[in-house]
């Protein structure tokens, strides 16, 4: 799908999903529907996952590689908008538990008529670099993401 950076500092990606708003909310913020499709790049796993979602409330996540090795994700939220937005910052963890550079991931959700489109903004990038080894593991969970999504919309419609 299109993603457009417009500066060297920031990242947009922007998908449609074929599913209304509050589920795409839901899945995005709920510890039963993090725990199925959270885990970018493909091949992670999400091992340890802590979330307090409310504004000011903490994130913390272990993404453990193929490989075993383990990598620490950490955050506050600084708005939750049911169904319509999430701001949060965004946090690698050294392999010493230090913190490294923050960034803050702005995700919003549009109502599409049934569908809905996610727009995910990030910005606070200190190098190019880093900017698209994000993109690559953004793309990679909505990826994922995705599928879950259309796993949740079989399951309704099941019911």
């Amino acid at each position: 799908m299109p993603a457009s950076t417009a500066t060297t500092n920031e990242l947009l990606i922007k998908r449609v999903f074929d599913a209304p708003r509050q589920l795409v909310f839901d899945a995005w913020t709920k510890p039963e529907h993090l725990a199925r499709w959270q885990g970018a790049p493909e091949g992670f796993t999400v091992s340890s996952h802590d979330v307090d979602l409310r504004p000011g409330g903490a994130y913390r996540l272990c993404m453990r590689s193929p490989e075993g090795v383990d990598h620490w994700l950490q955050g506050v939220y600084r708005e939750v908008v049911d169904p319509e937005r999430l701001v949060f910052t965004h946090v690698w963890l050294d392999d010493r538990k230090q913190p490294g550079p923050e960034t803050v991931v702005t995700i919003t959700l549009a109502d599409l008529g049934g569908k809905t489109e996610l727009t995910l903004h990030q910005t606070g990038f200190k190098a190019v670099q880093s900017r698209d080894g994000h993109y690559t593991g953004w793309t990679s969970t909505l990826d994922r993401f995705h599928a879950y999504i259309v796993s949740l919309s079989a399951e309704e419609e099941l019911s």
